[in-house]
């Protein structure tokens, strides 16, 4: 046990199993001395059962990133559980099967709009949601894939993750002045759910298998859930805008 986190309250969605890169931030979180209290979209039964394999059991509150009604709610429903805030984990992205796998000139604009919407907007709306209980400031930490290049298969999930990280840093902008730093994770490819349904999703691997020049395990959500956590810190306290990239190093290397 840490005490890097000790007394903050940390807010983490996107828990849907325990090989997620959000479950393994909400563990270190908690090993780290945080309060945490987690998001579920849906089967949020299934959600409590991955909550209950943490350290410390959470409380589990229903988002949908893209309902109005439950964004508005959400600082009092977290008040039920937490007066306030210190940090937020946004590790929220979709996109409908037709706008990936090589569909990029096909894909029509309601789906690439929910790709959008879910993956880029939602962090502004995630942490205006949040910011009421963000008062003494904070930091809001999302999850990215680095978005410079273009990258098989990944399409309009490509293009969503881009607009998350000018999201990212307009959020810097605008959130500084509340004391409120906002910063992305770049994660190499992890093996997850969400990621493992990604058509083509072997070609990551084989890219990290090459040019990860410190190595790169896709099973080990840990490196990059650290990176996560050491930005929720106050190690950080003018660090914002910024995009960590926690992926063996293949950022840095060429073809």
């Amino acid at each position: 046990m840490g005490d890097l986190l000790q007394g903050k309250r940390i807010l983490v969605t996107g828990v849907i199993t325990d090989s997620s890169i959000a479950f393994d931030v909400a563990r270190l979180a908690q090993e780290e001395g945080a309060e945490v209290v987690l998001t579920g979209f849906g089967r949020l039964s299934l959600v409590n059962r991955i909550a209950a394999r943490l350290p410390k059991p959470a409380p589990v509150i229903e988002l949908d990133v893209t309902d109005q009604e439950q964004l508005d709610s959400l600082a009092e429903r977290v008040r039920e559980y937490v007066p306030a805030l210190d940090g937020v984990v946004h590790s929220v992205a979709f996109a409908p099967k037709e706008a990936l796998g090589g569909n990029f000139l096909n894909a029509g604009w309601s789906d690439v709009a929910t790709a959008v919407q879910v993956s880029a907007y939602s962090l502004k709306s995630l942490a205006m949601a949040a910011l009421p209980l963000m008062e003494r400031g904070g930091s809001i930490v999302g999850m990215t894939f680095d978005a410079r290049y273009s990258w098989p298969s990944y399409d309009w999930m490509g293009v969503a993750k881009a607009a998350l990280e000018s999201t990212s840093r307009y959020l810097a902008r605008d959130l500084g002045p509340h004391g409120v730093r906002c910063n992305l994770v770049a994660a190499g490819p992890i093996k997850t759910k969400a990621a493992t349904s990604i058509p083509g999703y072997g070609g990551f691997e084989e890219v990290w298998a090459q040019r990860a020049s410190i190595g790169w395990d896709p099973t080990d959500p840990e490196p990059a859930a650290r990176g996560v956590v050491g930005l929720l810190s106050d190690w950080f306290p003018r660090t914002t805008g910024e995009v960590l990239h926690v992926d063996g190093g293949v950022h840095a290397t060429g073809c």
